[in-house]
């Protein structure tokens, strides 16, 4: 299917449009709107803010017009810590069309999707740039002096534990799906850095390392101090420092919603009712015994009640809290991922989830500022993602959930983790790919979606493998390392490991494949992509302009004064046309543009680029950057 898109006003929260990304309460920030040529003539341009909520209009002025496009600027006064705005263009017919995050329309629009400017401390300058590799402990690898080992042969294992070798399948059903245990330890971790660093990797999350009765340490039974069987505090204090020094930070996995129901806050609430742990939950006198609440009915996962003053001093709030501690030295953790972020802090009528968010992040600041938080939210999370302490998402609405759509097989199984209504993945063509996606990117401010997780897959869900459509997996990675947000390796899907859901996702690292016929081109390709990545860092803090969008295939630029990046994601034989002037200085002629990935083909005249792919495939190219005016050219 041939598509051409026409041409449109374009702004976004890059550094092209917006003169600051972290403005201060009451900064005037400069925004920039570039219109085509082809736009017709206006009479009236300029933002639509509401701050206050009392809609206010700031005239804009054209402060330059390069490459057939016109740049105007209008000045926005910050006045709440989330100042939403709009543009208002006025044609000389008489038309009038808004522009928000969702794009042009016609009709008035709603605030949600107004552009953001965030007042509030904003993510650590190098989150945008990040590259994460997601470790579940258990399974990635065993250093030579495994506790696992040297327990099993003495026979003092936890009781709870079933031992396995580590060539053994996972057992996705219970126990043994959480029971289960193959002995992977942190310095096994630690071990395997160098692999890390080969792929690109600069952040490293680890899932749960606190003791707990599982294999996935989402049960803890303390916040004080790194599982023995992970080889305790000393193994992540050695991983951590061997990491720095190879450039790659280290993040934490914490459970505010809920601890394990053998966590020692939990026994001693349940064996004295006068204990000042038993406000820490939320119990309930019911007929034949006591209950408490828990995460989804789960009884070994007891629900935290946040209206409890010590709680809050224990786990989040201070230089003694659980926070705090692991991000100071001996540890120095690099930040903390939030799981069940989207539910901590609410049941029923209550909700505290602002208050423990805003409390986590403001430890952190004083504890040690130059680290991240990221929290879990499974759905639509943009309400509690507005720059007040979240600084991205991991979450599935704007990037997993439309890709798989898109680019698995149709009728796959939806599996688990994804949160699909359905028993199989809706089919989805690029248009509503791409609509989705806009969608709910557009409830985040600009810096969140930079700082957002694009995961193929997590150990939550099945991995995108098992029933992606043949030749698909280059072009889901390439669309997790070029569109806006921090790109995720789940450890195992360089391997191409499959998994029909979280639980057989967890599978051990099959270490001493890598130079196999199935591996090696896997392995080369993340390489590959990952390297684009790191390469090109306008595809981390570049702003977005969507080109051309069909059935089976969509292109995008991510752009800056310095470079211009053109994707094009194909899944299978495409040709896309779009506007010539799209491409700015580089309209008219390949000559400019330099190929970086993939072997789609590009053809470009004075008035038409085509984009064409023979088959399922990830394409990019290089072009010179956009021909802006300078800031000081502005307005003052």
């Amino acid at each position: 299917m041939t598509l051409s898109t026409p041409l449109a006003p374009h702004h976004d929260g890059s550094p092209l449009h917006v003169s600051t990304a972290a403005p201060s309460l009451g900064e005037t920030v400069r925004v920039r709107l570039r219109v085509p040529k082809s736009f017709g003539p206006l009479i009236w341009v300029g933002t639509r803010s509401n701050p206050n909520r009392e809609p206010r209009f700031d005239e804009a002025s054209v402060v330059g017009a390069a490459d057939g496009w016109q740049w105007w600027e209008a000045v926005v006064e910050v006045e709440n810590p989330v100042h939403g705005y709009r543009w208002l263009l006025v044609g000389a017919d008489g038309r009038q069309h808004w522009l928000n995050q969702l794009g042009l329309s016609s009709l008035e629009t709603r605030d949600h999707d107004d552009f953001r400017l965030v007042a509030h401390e904003p993510a650590p300058e190098w989150a945008a740039s990040s590259v994460m590799y997601q470790v579940f402990p258990d399974r990635f690898a065993k250093s030579g002096t495994a506790p696992f080992d040297r327990l099993r042969a003495a026979g003092e294992l936890p009781e709870w534990a079933i031992a396995a070798d580590w060539d053994e399948p996972v057992d996705p059903v219970y126990p043994g799906r959480s029971k289960q245990l193959f002995g992977g330890d942190l310095d096994g971790v630690r071990e395997k850095l160098d692999h890390l660093a080969s792929l690109g990797v600069d952040l490293l999350y680890l899932t749960p390392v606190f003791p707990a009765r599982s294999n996935h340490r989402y049960d803890a039974t303390t916040f004080d101090l790194v599982d023995p069987l992970l080889g305790g505090d000393e193994a992540l204090v050695r991983l951590v420092e061997a990491a720095h020094a190879r450039g790659i930070r280290v993040i934490g996995d914490l459970t505010s919603n809920h601890s394990g129901d053998a966590h020692e806050w939990f026994r001693a609430a349940q064996a004295d009712p006068a204990a000042p742990e038993r406000e820490f939950y939320f119990f309930r006198d019911e007929e034949g015994g006591e209950g408490y609440e828990s995460w989804l009915g789960v009884p070994s996962l007891p629900k935290f009640d946040w209206s409890s003053a010590e709680l809050r001093r224990r786990f989040i709030e201070g230089p003694d809290s659980v926070v705090a501690r692991f991000l100071a030295l001996p540890f120095g953790l690099d930040g903390w991922r939030i799981d069940v972020a989207n539910m901590t802090g609410r049941l029923g009528s209550a909700d505290l989830n602002a208050e423990v968010r805003q409390t986590i992040r403001r430890t952190m600041l004083e504890a040690s500022p130059d680290t991240i938080l990221l929290g879990e939210s499974t759905n639509d999370a943009a309400s509690d993602f507005q720059g007040d302490a979240w600084h991205g998402a991991m979450t599935y609405t704007p990037f997993t959930r439309p890709l798989w759509s898109w680019l698995l097989e149709p009728g796959s199984p939806a599996g688990g983790g994804l949160g699909f209504a359905l028993q199989q993945v809706p089919t989805l063509t690029g248009g509503e790919f791409h609509a989705a996606h806009t969608r709910f990117a557009a409830g985040f401010p600009w810096r969140t979606r930079l700082a957002t997780m694009n995961a193929l897959d997590t150990h939550d869900t099945p991995r995108f493998a098992t029933h992606a459509r043949a030749g698909a997996v280059p072009v889901a990675l390439g669309l997790a390392v070029a569109l806006p947000g921090i790109p995720v390796v789940w450890a195992g899907d360089e391997f191409g490991l499959t998994g029909e859901d979280g639980e057989a996702s967890r599978t051990p690292m099959p270490w001493g494949s890598e130079t196999s016929p199935e591996v090696a081109p896997v392995l080369e390709t993340y390489r590959s992509l990952l390297r684009l990545r790191r390469e090109h860092p306008v595809l981390a803090t570049g702003g977005i302009r969507w080109l051309a969008v069909g059935d089976d295939a969509v292109a995008f630029v991510r752009e800056s004064v310095d470079e211009t990046v053109l994707v094009f994601a194909a899944r299978s034989t495409a040709t896309l046309e779009f506007d010539a002037a799209a491409l700015g200085a580089a309209a008219g002629s390949t000559d400019a543009a330099a190929p970086l990935f993939g072997q789609a083909r590009l053809e470009a005249s004075a008035d038409r680029v085509m984009l064409e792919a023979s088959g399922t495939g990830f394409a990019a190219w290089s072009l010179p950057g956009v021909s802006a005016p300078s800031w000081q050219a502005g307005i003052a």
